[in-house]
């Protein structure tokens, strides 16, 4: 599986370019005025990881195929969008589509770039995306419960969408239906709000190390967990650079990581996603579960075949298999193990599926 972000924001906060520096094209239109995003833009990103590179070494792998994930240029939103303002409607059913939210959050001043508010308040901005996608929500509920459409809707959704209908009446924070609900049931209900978030603070390149004023007035407010600060133009130019050029600009920018490198772990994260291998002479593989996966899911992410059919899995560990030097002495050495039904897979897992066909 990949997962899809959605990034979000309003107009003329640096959507565009960082879509652009995160998948490295020139896709979507970056421009100095409202709406230049029109459509949204769909990148397919490989998930750099170095564990890869190691076990295609060992295993003399002719080839190495990457997880992936997408990340989805949403255009800029604006208050009253639930009610079609701007671009309306048509962009809150692309952020449905989406596994997880990007608000990408203005934290810069610039006399160059068109702001559709008077000042700058990242504050202010984020509650204008959170009340309309509100909104859209509240919309959609009360819609799925008319009595013409409530018997289309399984009991335990009629519980959550009930719950969630007193909620947004009373001004109450969604996400405590996360201490009620599990998130499974929770993720099937589409709505907006509950969708798992990544805030980006935008900022230029004097703040990337430290922040400003902006970004601390919304981690004061916001949860800084899940926020991360990044310059969009920043990485577009850092993608610009040969790796040598990249390490060395980096350094003296003081960045330890990319803003593509902080997005992927944080969604890793935010959606409890893990990474597990397959590696032999053919190819060495990444695979996206989620936490908690059982061993006959994960060998369904390969194929349907794989997980119907489940026997055993080998199994040595990332670590393991890199001190042993792959299966065979894996195996000599005790290292592999043979898991049944029930193994939850960990993260850097090697495995290999025994199945009937």
């Amino acid at each position: 599986m990949s997962f899809k972000c959605g990034i979000v924001g309003l107009p003329n906060v640096g959507k565009s370019t960082l879509f652009n520096a995160l998948t490295n094209s020139n896709k979507a239109q970056a421009a100095n005025f409202p709406f230049c995003t029109i459509d949204p833009n769909v990148g397919v990103v490989a998930v750099p990881d170095q564990r890869l590179e190691n076990l295609a070494k060992i295993s003399q792998s002719k080839k190495i195929i990457n997880t992936s994930i997408s990340f989805v240029d949403i255009a800029g939103l604006v208050k009253g969008a639930s009610k079609g303002e701007g671009l309306g409607n048509k962009f809150l059913s692309h952020i449905r589509e989406v596994d997880a939210i990007i608000h990408m959050i203005r934290c810069f001043d610039s006399n160059d770039i068109q702001n559709v508010n008077p000042n700058v308040d990242p504050v202010r901005d984020l509650e204008i995306i959170e009340t309309e996608m509100m909104l859209a929500d509240l919309e959609s509920i009360q819609k799925r419960l008319e009595k013409n459409n409530k018997k289309n809707v399984d009991e335990e959704q009629l519980k959550i969408l009930e719950k969630a209908l007193d909620f947004i009446n009373n001004d109450k924070d969604l996400s405590i239906l996360y201490s009620e609900f599990n998130k499974k049931q929770l993720n099937q209900s589409g709505l907006l709000s509950l969708k798992p978030k990544i805030f980006v603070c935008n900022v230029d390149e004097k703040s990337v190390q430290n922040g400003n004023e902006y970004t601390k007035a919304f981690m004061d407010k916001y949860n800084s967990e899940n926020t991360l600060i990044v310059s969009a133009d920043i990485e577009n130019q850092i993608n610009e650079l040969d790796i040598t050029e990249k390490k060395n600009y980096m350094e003296m920018i003081g960045l330890k990581k990319t803003g593509l490198d902080m997005l992927i772990q944080k969604g890793y994260k935010i959606l409890e996603l893990e990474t597990y291998f397959t590696s032999g002479p053919e190819e060495t593989r990444a695979w996206t579960i989620q936490k908690n996966c059982t061993a006959p899911k994960a060998a369904g992410e390969i194929h349907t075949d794989f997980e119907k059919g489940f026997i055993r899995a080998e199994t040595v560990s990332y670590n393991d298999f890199i001190t042993n030097g792959g299966w065979v002495n894996s195996k000599t050495n005790g290292k592999m193990r043979l898991e049944g039904k029930d193994y939850i897979v960990k993260d850097g897992d090697v495995l290999n599926f025994r199945f009937n066909t």
